[in-house]
């Protein structure tokens, strides 16, 4: 039976991502929320779990990739979807918000087939982009006029887009070893987003998404792979 285990918590994570999705639709945002982040702590352990069961296999891998682009793929688009609606009574442009659902399934193609891609990740990762996005009806009631802008929301759609398929290094929470030499940056950057998640919750999401950029570059500087 173990080797159904990391699928189980795979299909959850699909499950979470599909009610996300009916919630960004509903406006209810902090519901979706709560989704997402169900979606990312089961994604995070089905493939601990694998490993630890040592029962990797190639369907969970690609079982995996489908989980992702609903939760990470097609909700976030989805919330991009809902915040262009706002910004425009033009009926067409709020359409542009999917094209993060489209290059989010480009990511994970390429993610699935990119052998440098086994301990790090080479462009911005679905659930961090996933993130970013969810957070931004939360940024709303404080710079409303930013979140609400049209072109701001446009341009970040772009941006976000070209991120994920960018060729971008960005290190992962994988840790060969626990030194604190080889993994500086990587605790730095978890121990700086918990501080600003305890100061500034959902707000601090934007500035821990350029944080991990920022510590990523210091970290394959350091190691000279930039």
């Amino acid at each position: 039976m173990k080797k159904y285990i990391p699928n189980t918590i795979t299909c959850l994570n699909l499950f979470s991502g599909c009610i996300g999705v009916l919630f960004v639709l509903r406006g209810e945002y902090t519901l979706a929320l709560y989704c997402v982040l169900a979606s990312g702590i089961f994604d995070f352990f089905d493939g601990m779990v694998a490993r630890l069961l040592h029962v990797k296999s190639l369907i969970g891998k690609e079982l995996d990739s489908l989980a992702d682009m609903v939760s990470f793929g097609f909700l976030p688009g989805a919330v991009m979807y809902s915040l262009l609606m706002q910004a425009t009574e033009n009926v067409y442009i709020p359409y542009f918000g999917f094209l993060i659902t489209v290059f989010s399934a480009l990511r994970l193609a390429k993610f699935n087939l990119d052998e440098r891609q086994t301990s790090d990740f080479i462009g911005v990762n679905t659930p961090m982009n996933t993130f970013l996005i969810v957070s931004l009806p939360f940024l709303a009631s404080s710079y409303p006029y930013l979140i609400g802008n049209l072109y701001f929301l446009l341009a970040l759609t772009l941006v976000c887009s070209l991120l994920l398929v960018s060729e971008l290094r960005l290190f992962s929470m994988k840790l060969s070893s626990l030194s604190w030499n080889d993994n500086k940056f990587k605790y730095l950057f978890l121990i700086v987003s918990l501080v600003m998640v305890l100061l500034l919750k959902v707000m601090a999401v934007p500035i821990i998404f350029v944080f991990y950029i920022i510590f990523s570059l210091l970290h394959f500087k350091k190691q000279g792979n930039l």
